[in-house]
């Protein structure tokens, strides 16, 4: 197993918004999405994945709607509201803002 990566506070709201941002995917297949892409350096648990989901859904970034999943199990799907998408992209942008000013930090020591 991989040592453990802590992820800035915020950056799972990120991440999960880009995981949903193409369709609309349920919890443990936006969970493997993150793991997958990011070649299984972040794993995402239950415990920290769906209150994540609770709480975008709460502050009208992503909806909900139960469907079939791929195992034909009954599950929530989520997807990006239009305030989401526009989360997002403040997200990216404060993101590429963040890494930047780090680079220069590692790059000027």
């Amino acid at each position: 197993m991989p040592p453990s990566t802590d992820l800035l506070q915020g950056t799972l709201d990120m991440l999960i918004l880009k995981a949903i941002a193409g369709d609309a995917q349920h919890g443990w297949a936006i969970a493997q999405r993150i793991q997958q892409v990011s070649r299984n350096v972040l794993q995402v648990g239950q415990g920290s994945l769906y209150p994540a989901l609770h709480r975008l859904e709460y502050k009208g970034w992503i909806r909900a709607h139960w469907g079939a999943s791929e195992n034909n199990r009954k599950a929530r799907f989520y997807s990006l509201t239009a305030a989401g998408r526009k989360q997002l992209e403040a997200e990216l942008e404060n993101w590429q803002r963040l890494t930047s000013a780090v680079n220069l930090v590692l790059e000027g020591i």
